[in-house]
């Protein structure tokens, strides 16, 4: 069971959103397309990384020995935020805040986020994940930025294919240690000294490792890092440009979340019902005629995609 938590997109627009009605302030994800660690060294200050994988299977993902990369540092959760995952579907949200939490000083995460690790930092990483999890304000923040589902496909039921699972954790530089931090693992997972400056290249080096042992056809990886709003860098140093591509950014991303949590199908219908209506109007058979013109357009698709062609149903991406 979900325990009332939906699936969210790994987006840059979902998760920076997800934080400022959290009541974070000045922090923005920027989506990443390349593992230069020039390419994160550029958007400094970076408070940390959140990766997007696929399970293997191929080999146990969780151990209570020894990771695949780094050491367990089963002391450190005294000091630092981990949370062991104890609800599906809240792997996005509980990553980003393994960043967030670990940030206090850099970050000014607003008060509800502040009392609520004051609080979990007294409690073992099991304990904290429960208390995530029973965050009725994470929770209705999380749930909506949810996508809306007005359907529900019955063949996802009958079909006997099990779906890909994936899973995000986080990578932060922590007291002077890159830290790797994955609520199913038994504990913080440490990658050695790391600095600030020396984090674009240590983690970058991490995740490489990491996706080196899938096989070369895998693709279905996803990295976002934390950062300070880049408005605010654009400001500091007079970039003009820059500061409008971020705000029409910014105007895009409160788009696209909107839509993400409207259902069409009413809409939808409504449009359907007018244009069936307009065409019963036309009389002279003119509603016979659509319909007969759409099933022939209809007809058409059907043969060319048997035939292999594209033909009618070929679309240009715009």
């Amino acid at each position: 069971m979900s325990g009332g938590w939906n699936t969210i997109e790994s987006d840059a627009g979902v998760f920076t959103y997800l934080l400022d009605n959290l009541g974070v302030k000045d922090v923005q994800f920027e989506e990443l397309l390349t593992l230069e660690p020039d390419a994160l060294a550029s958007l400094y200050p970076v408070y940390g990384v959140i990766f997007l994988f696929k399970y293997p299977t191929n080999e146990p993902y969780t151990s209570t020995d020894k990771p695949l990369d780094g050491e367990f540092d089963r002391d450190a959760s005294e000091s630092l935020f981990f949370a062991a995952q104890t609800i599906q579907n809240a792997c996005g949200t509980q990553a980003l805040l393994s960043v967030l939490m670990n940030k206090e000083g850099d970050v000014e995460m607003g008060g509800p986020l502040r009392e609520f690790r004051d609080f979990t930092m007294m409690l073992p990483p099991e304990f904290r994940g429960e208390a995530l999890s029973n965050s009725e304000l994470i929770r209705d923040v999380h749930n909506s930025f949810a996508k809306s589902s007005p359907f529900v496909d019955e063949t996802q039921r009958t079909s006997g294919e099990t779906e890909d699972a994936f899973h995000f954790v986080a990578y932060t530089p922590i007291a002077g240690k890159l830290y790797e931090l994955d609520g199913l693992q038994p504990a913080p997972i440490s990658h050695g000294p790391c600095s600030t400056d020396e984090f674009p290249t240590k983690v970058m080096d991490v995740l490489q490792r990491r996706i080196g042992r899938y096989e070369m056809s895998e693709i279905r990886f996803n990295l976002m890092a934390m950062v300070r709003d880049l408005r605010i860098k654009a400001r500091e140093i007079g970039d003009v440009d820059m500061l409008e591509r971020e705000e029409r950014k910014r105007r895009d991303w409160q788009f696209e979340n909107a839509l993400r949590r409207h259902n069409f199908v009413g809409f939808a219908g409504a449009v359907l019902q007018g244009v069936v209506q307009e065409k019963l109007k036309e009389g002279n058979g003119a509603y016979d005629k659509w319909i007969s013109d759409a099933k022939d357009a209809s007809r058409k698709r059907l043969e060319s995609r048997r035939k292999g062609g594209g033909g009618e149903d070929t679309e240009m991406e715009g």
